[in-house]
């Protein structure tokens, strides 16, 4: 057996080189360990070719694996966990771009890897209702766990010669783009429920965010609220808590239909706060304005 992970990354807010999850569990257990920068280098195929594989198993890689690898094993083929209900969001991102889309469901596949990206045949699947408050960081908990038992599964029905293989509805295919920086953004003039949805969809990191007044305001937790709204997008209300349930907002952001009810936020440079507690030493005024103007043109 050898693990094969990414070199070590800067991580943390000392942006120190730190291993990965895998890289540390290999090093716990005495698994010999392969971190190459790039995983088809002559090198490494060298190294890999020595340990004599059976089989590979890939889940969240990150790196191209080209043909010389996918064959290498003895079974000629690697397996690779994949966090969606394939052919529904292939791609780098499938965990983010389910929430922001509002899938009432998702899943994990084990299916196998191919040259087209997250193409091949499928082996194993398993749904799970996505709750309606759940962020990718839960959600990515929960799958990660069905992941590994399913990826478990299918090796021993690789095993026992009992496997079998299910091609995907090519035609049917989404795909899941790499999250970039700016869709972090929030844009005042959405629906409250594709801004709550958003939040969800980038929580706990990066987070989504806004500005207020002139640094960066992450809101990592939030909740739409139905009802009219006359003020310009992004303007804040405040109102006195209530022993109401359903009315004890301190806070609503004007959104382009409904309000946006932060209930966990973070400045820059400060540790994340549930509302409440954020409001005492962060005074909000009611009617400012949040975002820069050229936010909301972008």
């Amino acid at each position: 057996m050898v693990a094969v992970c990414q070199p070590d990354r800067p991580r943390g807010r000392g942006r120190r080189l730190e291993p990965s999850p895998v890289a540390r569990l290999a090093q716990g257990r005495a698994i010999p360990l392969l971190r190459p920068e790039r995983v088809g280098d002559p090198e490494v195929l060298r190294e890999l070719r020595a340990f004599a594989p059976d089989l590979g198993v890939v889940v969240a890689f990150g790196q191209f694996l080209p043909r010389q690898v996918r064959e290498l094993p003895r079974l000629g083929y690697l397996i690779n966990g994949h966090a969606s209900l394939l052919p529904r969001w292939r791609g780098a991102a499938p965990i983010a771009r389910a929430i922001l889309a509002g899938d009432a469901r998702t899943g994990i596949c084990v299916m196998r890897v191919e040259r087209e990206m997250d193409a091949g045949p499928v082996a194993l699947h398993a749904e799970l209702v996505i709750g309606p408050d759940e962020d990718a960081g839960s959600l990515s908990l929960r799958l990660s766990q069905l992941c590994a038992d399913a990826v478990a599964r299918v090796v021993d029905a690789i095993a026992e010669g009992r496997i079998h293989w299910t091609e995907q509805d090519h035609a049917a295919a989404t795909f899941a783009p790499k999250l970039e920086a700016g869709e972090a953004r929030l844009d005042w003039r959405e629906p409250a429920q594709a801004l709550a949805r958003r939040v969800r969809a980038f929580a706990p990191s990066p987070g989504a965010w806004t500005s207020q007044g002139g640094e960066r305001l992450r809101i990592l937790a939030a909740r739409a609220e139905p009802g009219p709204v006359s003020d310009a997008p992004g303007t804040l209300r405040r109102t006195a808590p209530s022993s109401d349930v359903q009315q004890r907002s301190v806070l609503r952001i004007a959104t382009g239909a409904g309000w946006l009810v932060p209930t966990r936020v973070q400045r820059a440079g400060g540790r994340p706060m549930d509302l409440d507690a954020f409001l005492r030493g962060n005074p909000l005024p009611d009617g400012q304005v949040l975002g820069e103007p050229a936010s909301l043109s972008s």
